[in-house]
């Protein structure tokens, strides 16, 4: 295995030697291995691998085709997807023809959705998002993204174009298709959906991630970031652990049904950071509460951050226990 390790070229070679004689969920097994590390030398591989036996083999090899921007399919899906989209022109394919097929494209599409629709979300997921710079003048992402789309193809072409983010990796095109923080979820350029917004996150650098999701707590629903915050580096960093604290401390003053909150609560006594502690202190005592506020809102409040600073405590003590000497 170690050997394996030090040169990925020579274990593909020798699994090619055996792959024949494989199980299909063993194969699919070898290939899902090869996520870690992807690199151009496994192209060859992967090629081959189209060809297989198994239906589950042959979508994951195209998937991982897919992204390598530089493959061979990464280019035959960006020729099928250029001919259906350029600025104000969406002509999803008319057929799935044998050369779709073999590079992935399910050809029957989910029930509710259009063939048409489902060919041509599959094309542009797949294709390499710098072929659509030069097929709209050298924009960059955010203008591309933010460019009319006709025959209300828009939402299609935008999900297509978030996952096609995801698998790539691209920071540049996930941050143009979550658009501002600020903005309602339901305006961004992209997507709506908060796991899509999630995984969109994921690709970019950590700071830029909790400064994102800092500013939609501080715009929208705290409730609504439940799912943000499970993508940000642990312990948060300052300006999203206060962001948190803020919006949970705004939801008490107004009288929130507070057992809403119980699971960014949850979420706060692992993630936050232990130093918030000495700032949560003065949020324990008993406030007055509105008086439109759900019965015992107040007591439960004062006992919820009492338990997270009595947490954040002692991961603090336990910290310093782990700590060696300077």
């Amino acid at each position: 295995m170690s050997g394996a390790l030090k040169a990925p070229a020579e274990a593909t070679r020798l699994l090619a030697t055996t792959w024949a004689t494989e199980r299909a969920e063993d194969r699919l097994m070898f290939l899902d291995s090869l996520r870690a590390g992807l690199s151009a030398a496994d192209e060859p591989f992967l090629e081959a691998a189209l060809d297989d036996r198994s239906r589950n083999v042959r979508a994951t090899a195209a998937e991982l085709l897919s992204a390598l921007p530089g493959s061979a399919l990464a280019a035959r899906m960006a020729e099928r997807a250029l001919a259906c989209v350029g600025p104000g022109t969406v002509d999803p394919p008319a057929a799935c023809d044998a050369g779709m097929l073999r590079d992935g494209v399910v050809e029957r599409p989910p029930a509710g959705r259009g063939e048409r629709a489902w060919w041509l979300g599959q094309l542009v997921e797949a294709a390499p998002l710098e072929c659509w710079r030069e097929r709209f003048g050298g924009l960059a992402p955010a203008r591309i993204v933010a460019f009319p789309v006709p025959g209300g193809w828009a939402e299609e072409l935008h999900a297509a174009w978030c996952r096609a983010a995801v698998r790539q990796r691209d920071a540049l095109w996930s941050k143009a298709l979550l658009g501002p923080a600020s903005a309602p979820p339901a305006a961004g350029p992209g997507t709506a959906s908060l796991a899509e917004r999630a995984r969109l996150l994921e690709t970019l650098p950590q700071d830029e991630r909790a400064a994102w999701v800092a500013e939609f707590i501080r715009c929208h629903d705290l409730s609504e970031a439940f799912q943000l915050l499970g993508v940000c580096r642990v312990p948060w960093a300052g300006p999203l652990g206060r962001a948190v604290v803020d919006a949970l401390d705004a939801a008490r003053e107004a009288g929130s049904y507070p057992w809403s909150f119980s699971g960014v609560m949850g979420l706060a006594e692992r993630c936050l950071d232990p130093a918030e502690a000495a700032r949560l202190a003065t949020l324990t005592a008993i406030a007055e509460p509105p008086c439109d506020a759900a019965p015992g809102a107040d007591a439960y409040w004062a006992e919820a951050f009492q338990r997270l600073v009595s947490t954040l405590r002692l991961r603090a003590t336990m910290l310093a226990e782990l700590t060696p000497p300077a």
